[in-house]
Order: C-alpha cells, then sequence, then structure tokens
C-alpha cells in the first residue's frame, strides 16, 4: 500500500472513531447504555485500526486486531498495560451487551467505558502525531 494510501486509511479510522465516540455519548444521553457500549467500542477498534494500518498489519477478526495491537504497543511500552485492559474490556462488554440475552449494561458502566474510550483514542492520537514528527 503506497504512504498515500495509508495516510487516507489512517484519517479514515480516525474518523470513525470520533464519529463513534459522538454517537456512544449521545445514545448515552438518550438512556440507550447497550448501543452506547457498542459504539464506544468500536471508537477504541476503529483507533487500533488506524495504528495498525500505519504498520501494514491487519487482521480479519476482532480478536486478532486486539492481539496485535497488545504485541506490537502493549508488549513494547509504547502504551500503558491499562490501555489493554480497557480495550479487552470494552470489547467483553460490548460482547455481552450484544448477545447476551436480557442483558443491559448500566448507565454508569457505559459511561465509564466512555471516559476510558476518549482517553483510549486521544492517546493513539497522539501516538499517530508523535510518529509523523519522526
Amino acid at each position: 500500500m503506497k504512504n498515500e494510501n495509508i495516510k487516507a486509511l489512517v484519517e479514515y479510522r480516525l474518523e470513525q472513531a470520533e464519529e463513534s465516540l459522538k454517537a456512544a455519548e449521545l445514545l448515552l444521553r438518550a438512556g440507550m447504555p447497550r448501543p452506547s457500549v457498542s459504539r464506544t467500542y468500536y471508537a477504541m477498534f476503529y483507533a487500533v485500526l488506524a495504528l495498525l494500518a500505519v504498520r501494514k498489519k491487519e487482521s480479519s477478526r476482532h480478536g486478532g486486531v486486539i492481539s496485535l495491537f497488545d504485541k506490537e504497543y502493549v508488549k513494547p511500552g509504547i502504551f500503558p498495560k491499562e490501555f489493554s485492559k480497557w480495550l479487552h474490556d470494552a470489547f467483553n462488554l460490548r460482547q455481552r451487551s450484544d448477545y447476551t440475552v436480557q442483558y443491559i449494561p448500566s448507565s454508569e458502566e457505559a459511561e465509564n467505558l466512555l471516559m476510558q474510550a476518549r482517553s483510549f483514542v486521544d492517546g493513539i492520537l497522539k501516538q499517530l502525531k508523535l510518529g509523523e514528527n519522526n
């Protein structure tokens, strides 16, 4: 993939992340924690896809993307272990919210996840900007 294509893909994934954060906030304010959790997780997921695009890494599965994030960015210390925990927790809560019958996350769970996701996406944005300056 050419550098301009990678840059365009990174920008697209970051737009998806920002839109997902905004949607999660709107859904939470509207009293819909279940879809808010889903959008929150996807904000984090899209941000990780942006990071991986820079390194020309990808996976067709969510678990693969999460594993690559841990291997490429958490294990070497680029991001703190807390980021890995947040991403894993978001994935698990989204899975539970989407697929467990009669499970609805609390507004507090959704709000905490959203706060973590904002920090997570901001951290990835900072890392991507640092990479541009190298």
